[in-house]
């Protein structure tokens, strides 16, 4: 950092270096609020003068990128799930194979195998016959309480690091540039002409790969958002008719989250591996793959949902889900909080400086 604020070449491509600059000294704070302002565009990377084969050796990509990986692991709570799922392989087991695994046994064994291998009708209320709708809503909403509660101090202990209490009290109007900038991802595009990813030429296929997975996340939870309502609000029990808000909702969804993860995960393999930080690599491609094999389960499960192969695609696509659940607090999925809380830092120096 402070041969880098000594230089100020790169100050213009994002929020990192106007930030540093506003500093002398760099506490841990300090230091992991510029890693999570970071968007890894890389831009810095390819320009500086200081970066390999220097002797300097400078790579912030790289030392950022480990840097968020740690602020995910200080910041988690409770610590014996952090680590559970600190060996991203290991998270991947767990959330991918090893859940979906244990739903597919225990509903066998509570069912047996005719009853979950049964074609049933829209009509019969296919879903529920194989896994009824208060099991889904206590087993779902308990995991969500906890998520909300242990992602929440997390936020919180992050917050109190990289922000003074005044600031904190006063962020009211901080929240509308920070959301701004994220619905944007306004620092995925670099100087202007996008990110260096997967190389040294500017490009905005990571932008757009990631606007598809962040928004096809949105609409797959407005999906279960309005089929909650209509469920307790008009007692229309699912499934629904497939051009229905809620079907439509998941559908577009689904497809984002396909596309989205699919192409980021291709650009993660074809990038220059120099910048890249194989913990925090192993990281993000364990979330891409846990994203995509949801969506892809989501929406079998919507095309065969009338067939006998609805009873094994649903609990397989409940088990995805719950461990997408599980891991949120202590992976890529979290980066986002952080990201967002960093970004209020930003939005808060640069009104007051």
């Amino acid at each position: 950092m402070h041969i880098c604020n000594a230089c100020r070449y790169c100050e213009g491509f994002c929020a990192v270096f106007p930030a540093m600059e506003r500093r002398f000294d760099f506490a841990d704070g300090d230091l992991k609020y510029l890693a999570n302002l970071c968007h890894d565009c890389r831009e810095c990377y390819y320009s500086c003068q200081y970066s390999p084969p220097h002797e300097f050796q400078l790579n912030l990509p790289k030392v950022f990128a480990g840097l968020r990986q740690e602020t995910y692991q200080d910041y988690a709570w409770p610590m014996f799930m952090v680590d559970l799922f600190k060996d991203s392989g290991r998270a991947l087991l767990i959330s991918a194979v090893i859940i979906p695994v244990v739903f597919v046994v225990a509903t066998l064994l509570l069912l047996g195998p005719a009853a979950m291998l049964t074609a049933y009708t829209d009509a019969e209320g296919s879903f529920y016959r194989v896994v009824s709708h208060n099991m889904m809503v206590w087993g779902f909403g308990l995991v969500s309480i906890f998520v909300i509660v242990a992602m929440g101090i997390g936020w919180r202990r992050f917050r109190r690091d990289i922000t003074p209490e005044e600031n904190r009290r006063n962020a009211g109007q901080d929240w509308k540039q920070a959301l701004q900038d994220s619905l944007q991802l306004r620092y995925l595009g670099g100087a202007g002409k996008g990110c260096a990813y997967p190389d040294e030429q500017a490009s905005n296929l990571r932008r757009r790969y990631h606007h598809l997975t962040f928004y096809g996340f949105l609409l797959c939870f407005a999906a279960t958002t309005v089929a909650a309502i209509y469920h307790y609000m008009f007692g229309w029990r699912a499934p629904y008719e497939f051009l229905s808000t809620p079907v439509l909702l998941g559908f577009t969804g689904g497809i984002c989250l396909l596309i989205g993860p699919l192409g980021l995960l291709h650009l993660k393999l074809v990038r220059d591996p120099e910048p890249a930080e194989p913990l925090q690599t192993m990281m993000d491609v364990s979330f891409l793959v846990l994203l995509f094999m949801t969506s892809l389960t989501g929406l079998l499960l919507l095309f065969l949902r009338e067939t006998a192969a609805m009873g094994i695609i649903l609990v397989v696509h409940l088990g995805l889900v719950m461990g997408l659940f599980l891991t949120m607090p202590y992976g890529k999925f979290v980066h986002g909080l952080y990201r967002f809380g960093s970004l209020m830092r930003y939005a808060q120096e640069g009104r007051e400086s």
